[in-house]
């Protein structure tokens, strides 16, 4: 009887040793996760189409949160630890062209992605749809590739690649943007004229790429000047996209659903 209870003893000790251990796992494993996702790589989603053609419904993208440096933003909740941005010597300031993802400066909650166009001090102008940066008219030009058709129809629209000026360092980026044209071919949207916009100083200006169709910078009341502070990150590229016709549940429709020509797409 006392060998059986001894045995019963290492077992329980055994037991209750492999219980701690798997507890161990899971909590080192979901550390490692929350450090990877404030300092390293943050998976986001894309709910709009404010960025067609680049970004489509149904992408799934990784945002580098280092590149521009760490904000309270950067942090699980954006617990507000600090104030500002901490630059590393890797980081670098955002730069025309680039691909961001922000919390909206009127409900902090709230995640954003678009295309930065604005940098502090520079006045933003949009005329009969043309962008205008400093008086100067950013060049574009028809390039019927940039519509895509994954993104589903559209009534009366044109492609465009555009030419954004990158910044201090020179040259540029181009990128593609769609646009809807009302009767006659006119670009008189409400978005396609607006006054000029004096950028200040620590924020940026952002657009969608599908022009007339996205809630952005343009739209002061609801987006407006984007704090240097509400930056998270730029989105780098795209681990996953699914066309939506597929729900969780319906295993056997995953594999149609899936666009397997956008994954491991880098951001552009």
């Amino acid at each position: 009887m006392k060998s059986n209870s001894t045995s019963k003893s290492v077992s329980k000790k055994k037991a209750s040793g492999g219980m701690l251990e798997t507890v161990k796992t899971i909590v080192y494993a979901v550390l490692i996760a929350l450090v990877v996702r404030t300092v390293a790589y943050e998976p986001f989603n894309i709910p709009s189409g404010s960025m067609i053609p680049t970004l489509l419904v149904g992408d799934y993208l990784f945002v580098s949160k280092f590149t521009y440096g760490y904000s309270r933003y950067s942090l699980p909740f954006g617990l507000p630890l600090f104030s500002g941005r901490i630059y590393l010597p890797f980081s670098r300031l955002p730069e025309r062209g680039d691909v961001v993802v922000f919390k909206l400066p009127t409900d902090p909650s709230t995640d954003y992605i678009k295309r930065i166009v604005g940098l502090p001090g520079d006045h933003i102008q949009v005329r009969h749809g043309d962008l205008y940066i400093n008086d100067q008219l950013v060049p574009r030009k028809e390039d019927q590739s940039c519509i895509d058709k994954e993104a589903g129809p559209f009534i009366v629209q044109l492609g465009y690649r555009e030419s954004l000026p990158r910044g201090s360092g020179g040259g540029s980026v181009q990128h593609c943007i769609i646009k809807e044209f009302g009767f006659g071919g006119r670009e008189d949207g409400p978005l396609d004229n607006t006054p000029v916009y004096d950028v200040p100083a620590d924020h940026y200006f952002a657009m969608g790429d599908n022009r007339d169709n996205s809630q952005d910078s343009r739209v002061l009341s609801a987006v407006g000047y984007i704090p240097n502070e509400n930056l998270v990150g730029q989105a780098q590229f795209i681990f996953f996209s699914t066309d939506g016709s597929a729900h969780w549940w319906e295993v056997w429709k995953w594999p149609f659903a899936i666009r397997y020509s956008r994954l491991f797409r880098g951001v552009s």
